[in-house]
């Protein structure tokens, strides 16, 4: 992992946000191992619904013509998740550094061995109107900016997160 990233395996100060999931057929490769893009989507998944859970639908923020992208990925493989499995997969949110959102989530075994380790940045962007910016307006994507301040709502939910669940 990078230097500038704090690790999963580092002490975390608050409670992780929890999802659990069972590796499906549609989840794996023709051995039964879990495919990398389902590290993605549960990572998603997870974001998604402790934002809810925090106070903040994301189909909220996505109508308020914000989005939350992800300009930083790493995940580190350490055992293959199988098909059956329960997964366990907790995720803190960390403190802002300049403009990125910092999650670190884990994947947990049905033994407590962890399986992977995951570091997520996101940004908030402005896509400049209640439509999201997606009507083609012709702006070439000038409509769209980064944001250094995050509204009351989501700075309020930010806050929650990183608190952990009550």
């Amino acid at each position: 992992m990078h230097s500038a990233m704090q690790s999963p395996r580092e002490p975390q100060t608050s409670p992780p946000w929890r999802l659990r999931r069972r590796v499906l057929p549609q989840h794996t490769d023709h051995a039964g191992v879990m495919w990398h893009g389902t590290y993605l989507a549960w990572l998603e998944e997870a974001r998604v619904e402790a934002l809810a859970a925090a106070g903040l639908a994301y189909a909220d923020l996505s109508a308020q013509g914000l989005e939350l992208p992800v300009v930083g990925l790493s995940i580190d493989y350490r055992q293959a998740l199988l098909h059956g499995e329960w997964i366990d997969l907790e995720s803190w949110v960390l403190p802002r550094r300049g403009v990125k959102l910092p999650w670190r989530s884990r994947f947990l075994k049905p033994d407590g061995r962890v399986a992977a380790e995951a570091s997520v940045d996101l940004v908030l962007v402005d896509h400049g109107g209640r439509d999201g910016g997606r009507d083609g307006g012709g702006d070439g994507g000038q409509g769209h900016r980064l944001l250094r301040h995050l509204p009351a709502g989501l700075a309020a939910a930010v806050e929650r997160l990183q608190r952990g669940p009550a």
